[in-house]
């Protein structure tokens, strides 16, 4: 299992789509399996986050059918809260590879949601309010992460999105030497073009 961080923009979503394509593991983001039950509409709109009783539930079912169907998986923004990675850390812990964190300047993270389109993403105000977020949990959650000495990497989430692809599948792979890549070309894969989309 491999944990996806970053903030909104970062191609947490086309990355961890490509890894699973790659590695032919399940990609599981929260905030599709969130926008998939369509309940918390309203709360995503204005940058709040769902109770964490709801996203550990929501999260692991999702987990444990791919788990049941013979997937890995590379979870995408989850966990999102201290109370979501103890939850994670005390069930876990023992499945998970690695994290990573993307890294990409908040200019650029500006530019790639206007392009993106979605309601959530038009408001800068409510962005900041998911970035001021982002920032206070990751600094609660990457300390459980190496208390259970679960590897921690930033990666340079700038450039072409099969550059940053490769550096991602890189990093998997020193978490776990014996990850089987299913494709070996990078540009000849199937991923998107632009974190636009």
């Amino acid at each position: 299992m491999i944990v996806l961080f970053g903030l909104a923009g970062s191609g947490k979503g086309t990355q961890g789509k490509a890894l699973s394509e790659f590695f032919g593991w399940r990609w599981l983001s929260v905030g599709q399996a969130i926008r998939d039950t369509g309940n918390y509409a309203e709360t995503i709109d204005k940058g709040n986050l769902i109770p964490d009783e709801d996203v550990i539930k929501i999260m692991n079912k999702e987990i444990e059918k791919a788990e049941a169907e013979g997937f890995d998986v590379i979870l995408d923004g989850y966990p999102r809260t201290k109370t979501q990675a103890e939850y994670l850390m005390e069930n876990m812990a023992d499945k998970i590879d690695g994290a990573i964190i993307l890294d990409v300047p908040k200019e650029e993270l500006y530019e790639r949601l206007a392009l993106r389109g979605r309601d959530d993403d038009q408001e800068k105000e409510s962005i900041n309010r998911r970035f001021e977020v982002f920032e206070q949990n990751i600094c609660s959650i990457l300390p459980l992460f190496e208390a259970k000495n679960i590897p921690v990497a930033h990666v340079n989430g700038v450039g072409e999105v099969g550059t940053v692809t490769g550096r991602l599948i890189a990093t998997v792979q020193k978490f776990n030497p014996n990850a089987t890549l299913q494709k070996d070309d990078v540009n000849g894969a199937e991923i998107e073009n632009s974190y636009g989309e």
